[in-house]
């Protein structure tokens, strides 16, 4: 048995993990932290191997959450510098100077930010971001208009405000 169960783990890992790497990749625009996430949500997946249902939705969902927290923590960071840095600036930065869609997708809140993750980043149907995150569909669409929306308001004053 514990010859299928790695054999399993490994075909699995051969199918998913160059697209979930490429996938984290784009959200956080780093190749090694995104081979570290990646390998990351595919040891947590290992540790609870005989407990999960559906492989491909937890690898996905603990990605994210793991970028979350990337995110998280490389704002701390910034603002960290900035701090140290703002006292040395003739004119310190307005706190929405950088209109990446990235950073906006950041600050949406979780119930909003998951299913465009999902959805838009890692090309899941409507219908399978339901499942993973026990929503159902209409909900999921309406959630995704209102991230959308909030997206739109949030780009259009990031650049309206643009030196």
């Amino acid at each position: 048995m514990k010859r299928s169960r790695e054999k399993a783990a490994s075909e699995l890992f051969a199918a998913l993990y160059p697209r979930l790497a490429g996938w984290c990749r784009r959200l956080v625009d780093d190749d090694g932290t995104a081979h570290e996430i990646a390998s990351e949500a595919f040891t947590r997946l290992w540790a609870r191997w005989t407990s999960v249902d559906e492989p491909r939705g937890f690898l996905y969902v603990t990605a994210a959450n793991l970028v979350r927290d990337h995110w998280r923590r490389t704002e701390r960071e910034r603002r960290a510098l900035h701090r140290v840095t703002s006292e040395a600036a003739v004119r310190p930065p307005t706190e929405q100077t950088d209109p990446s869609v990235r950073l906006l997708v950041q600050s949406l809140p979780e119930r909003l930010r998951v299913p465009i993750l999902l959805h838009y980043y890692a090309d899941m149907p409507i219908r399978e971001v339901s499942a993973l995150t026990g929503r159902k569909e209409g909900t999921v669409k309406a959630d995704l208009h209102a991230a959308r929306e909030l997206l739109r308001v949030h780009l259009r004053r990031s650049l309206d405000h643009t030196p």
